[in-house]
């Protein structure tokens, strides 16, 4: 697949970070309505929290993205596109009836190798 967005396969090395499914709500409560909007967010607090532990993008080895809606799967995969740099982590696509709250339309999670 000369254009798979993700690679079948990642190592951690080192010690690992999980972070928990991230929600799209912002700090003041609010959620954005599109799915892009609301990758965005999303992947905005998982970086910080890779910021936290000393690490980037390139650290994370495999991320699993649970959406509602498979017809908002472009317009994630190219919010992941535009910030996730190569090599990517391998990644988990689950659709799912609903989330906790009825205005997320995304959830993400993620490992990440701290050695990296």
């Amino acid at each position: 697949m000369s254009d798979a967005v993700y690679s079948m396969s990642r190592v951690a090395t080192g010690p690992t970070l999980y972070v928990a499914g991230q929600v799209p709500s912002t700090a003041d409560g609010s959620v954005p309505e599109s799915a892009a909007e609301q990758t965005g967010v999303v992947l905005g607090k998982i970086h910080a929290i890779l910021a936290e532990h000393g690490v980037e993008w390139g650290a994370v080895v495999k991320l699993t993205y649970f959406l509602r809606d498979l017809g908002d799967l472009a317009a994630v995969r190219e919010v992941l596109r535009e910030v996730i740099p190569h090599p990517r982590p391998a990644a988990t696509l689950v659709e799912v009836s609903g989330l906790i709250d009825p205005r997320y339309r995304v959830e993400i999670d993620a490992v990440a190798d701290l050695g990296a």
